[in-house]
């Protein structure tokens, strides 16, 4: 009887413990969107025909886990990763580009971070990690602590965005610099094995993992770790074969991975592991292929990003989902996943969490929990490309910072093609609704003014126009029907780009207008709007 009891009492301590031990890892691909994967490409919709990338050990999450089918990051790393790291938008952190040079806005260290919520929630009781790539501050000697100032036990990796040599670069651990020569993939696996295999057993862990791969410089990375074997190396043939050498980068990427994930069940840390594994933004320029922008633009190339959540937790493992997440919902999902279930309380009033917890559709509770995503990039300096896009199930639009406006139906126009643009035509009711939805919430998401033309359904018909302004289609000259005078007016092209203000409309020759679609706002106690067609 003693013996049974005893028993018993082991496998309590043995339940216990293994509770005690949910571990979650982050696994953080530079650079590779969707397309790369063959899990994701849907072949139907390019020309020429995507290629993609053999990824088995990547693939392994996929049976134990849920991929996320309409993922979106930020455009460019830094953004994506403080967004990750704090669960706030670029907006309201200030990181809206790839951090770099003297003028770049930083992520303050003062923002609440996950490993500093996790020490909230259990103090010294979660060992919290981050190796390889930071990002997220200047790569200065007064920077080399920052990782541990903002929350992580322990930093092993590279503070800049790139690395100019995979075989020789400069690594910082626990802000104490030294050369590393050796490659920066398998370092990466190296430390995070080193370091995990050193925690105590019964202690959980958080580790965020950030490879600098497939981030250029282009290489050709050490024999027995990719498959083409016909890669010479030279810079020659790095600069002629950009995209042999980025697929043979990210199989090295992958082997390596897999390499984790055998120390993982080895081990006997696999079974009560949660993986995450993403990439923080599009393709490269240099390697992007079919149609459409790349790195650094809001369109569909620039974020949309493999995104896998893989373990125990997944209830009904091997689904895929429909819905609309973004990197920033990494933030509430870490959070909850160690159990963390009312991290809001930590949260000051002034400082909003744009974090939406997936923790529903890994549960199999609920197939969505968020009805919309955004994303933005913004320079110091500004450009042409600086802008904000969000995006519904269906519709998705674009308000570039210089007032252009792009909308897009991207179920039946996913890679954006630019004629498609559908202000450029007559919207349907539908289109009209979620244009203004859109609009709406954008506006209602940054604050200020109205972030677009809100359109009403009325605006559309032409006959319903001849009772406010004609003629219509007008050529020269705009003439109102039953206003008082005291109206003021706004003309902007269907781009969005303001044409004309003030009060005296009626009095403005516009026949050096292109033709096209413009609108008319009428502002008075209330604000109407007008489409107007100009031949």
């Amino acid at each position: 009887m003693k013996k049974i009891v005893v028993l018993l009492f082991l496998l309590v301590i043995s339940h216990s413990n293994f509770a005690q031990q949910h571990n979650v890892i982050f696994v953080i691909a530079d650079d590779i969107g969707a397309d790369y994967c063959g899990f994701y490409s849907n072949y139907t919709l390019y020309n020429p025909i995507l290629d993609t990338i053999a990824m088995p050990n990547v693939r392994r999450l996929l049976s134990r886990g849920v991929r996320f089918k309409n993922a979106w990051s930020n455009p460019v790393c830094s953004p994506t990763r403080a967004g990750m790291m704090t669960g706030r938008y670029s907006f309201r952190t200030g990181v809206g580009n790839a951090i770099g040079g003297g003028t770049t806005s930083v992520l303050n260290t003062n923002e609440i971070s996950i490993p500093q919520l996790l020490n909230v929630y259990s103090p010294n009781g979660i060992s919290k990690a981050l190796i390889g790539k930071w990002h997220l501050q200047l790569p200065s000697v007064a920077n080399y602590s920052n990782p541990n100032i903002m929350g992580f036990n322990h930093y092993e990796g590279s503070l800049s965005g790139g690395i100019n040599d995979y075989f020789d670069w400069q690594k910082i651990t626990n802000g104490v610099a030294s050369t590393n020569t050796n490659y920066a993939t398998t370092e990466v696996v190296n430390n995070s094995i080193s370091w995990i295999s050193a925690q105590p057993t019964t202690k959980p862990f958080f580790l965020w993992m950030a490879f600098n791969a497939p981030h250029s410089p282009f290489h050709l990375p050490p024999a027995g770790m990719y498959s083409d074997t016909t890669l010479s190396g030279t810079a020659a043939d790095i600069s002629a074969n950009p995209k042999k050498y980025y697929k043979a980068m990210v199989q090295a990427m992958d082997r390596e991975l897999g390499r984790l994930f055998d120390y993982l069940q080895s081990s006997g840390k696999w079974a009560n592991t949660d993986i995450v594994f993403i990439g923080d933004n599009g393709d490269d320029p240099a390697i992007n292929q079919g149609s459409g922008s790349a790195k650094g633009s809001v369109y569909q190339k620039g974020v949309s990003v493999p995104f896998i959540i893989s373990g125990p937790t997944v209830v009904n493992p091997n689904r895929s989902s429909d819905a609309l997440v973004n990197t920033v919902d990494l933030f509430a999902t870490a959070l909850e996943l160690f159990g963390y279930s009312n991290w809001q309380s930590q949260i000051p009033s002034n400082r909003p969490v744009d974090s939406k917890s997936l923790m529903p559709i890994l549960l199999n509770t609920a197939t969505a929990v968020r009805p919309w995503v955004f994303t933005e990039v913004f320079k110091d300096t500004p450009t042409s490309g600086d802008g904000k896009a969000m995006r519904n199930t269906e519709y998705k639009l674009i308000k570039f910072d210089d007032g252009t406006e792009k909308f897009f139906n991207l179920t039946t126009n996913p890679t954006e093609t630019i004629n498609q643009n559908l202000l450029l035509g007559t919207l349907t009711t539908s289109q009209i609704t979620n244009y203004n939805y859109l609009c709406t919430e954008m506006t209602t998401l940054v604050g200020g003014p109205q972030y677009c033309n809100a359109l009403s359904v009325n605006d559309n018909g032409l006959e319903a126009n001849e009772n406010k302004v004609f003629p219509n289609p007008f050529h020269s000259k705009i003439n109102l029907k039953s206003y008082t005078g005291n109206e003021n007016y706004e003309l902007y092209s269907n781009l969005g780009q303001l044409i004309y203000e003030g009060k005296s409309i009626e009095n403005q020759d516009f026949s050096a207008l292109s033709n096209g679609i413009y609108f008319l706002k009428i502002r008075d106690k209330t604000t109407s709007t007008v489409k107007l067609i100009k031949e």
